[in-house]
């Protein structure tokens, strides 16, 4: 009479085992790889933007967002800024303004200048669904003048840029970059 296997055997389990922990390691290893893409791409959105603020300055000695002779420099299309253009300060938080709508306020504004300048990708009018940038989690990317900002006082001339989505594990990571 013939045995008949009930079940496996301990080296099929191992091997089970074996392959199971090879395929969980590398997809963990792959979503590490993916987190360090992201962190390394929101860095360079951070240091862009520093860019395109002193690229524009030394173009057309103005901020952008808040250029006085906006029209004059970059042409009929480009959006004027109101009162207070001029005044070394972008006027309006970081995050104001709505996709699919003219930016009314400086920190809006400030992007649409940008790219008229030909520092910055992206589209051009206000009323585009994707006029305000994105970092690589979706979260939105401003910029305003530190007088705007809750933060330390007697910083005239600073500027603040601002993401919204970060997760607390890519801020850690962003703050060592």
């Amino acid at each position: 009479m013939k045995k008949q296997q009930a079940g496996f055997t301990l080296i099929e389990l191992a091997i089970v085992l074996v392959i199971i922990g090879l395929l969980l390691g590398g997809v963990l290893k792959g979503q590490e790889l993916i987190n360090s893409a992201k962190v390394k791409n929101m860095v360079s959105d951070f240091k862009n933007t520093q860019v395109y603020i002193y690229g524009y300055q030394d173009k057309y000695r103005a901020l952008p967002g808040d250029d006085a002779n906006a029209v004059a420099h970059l042409g009929a299309t480009a959006i004027q800024a109101g009162a207070g253009a001029g005044n070394a300060v972008i006027a309006g938080a970081w995050n104001s303004g709505v996709n699919g709508t003219a930016p009314t306020d400086e920190s809006g504004i400030f992007w649409q200048h940008v790219r008229l300048a030909g520092l910055a990708p992206g589209p051009t009018s206000g009323t585009d669904a994707n006029y305000y940038p994105t970092n690589a989690d979706g979260g939105r990317i401003g910029v305003q003048s530190v007088s705007g900002f809750t933060g330390p006082a007697g910083l005239n001339g600073a500027y603040v840029i601002c993401s919204a989505a970060i997760l607390g594990r890519f801020a850690k990571q962003i703050d060592i970059t």
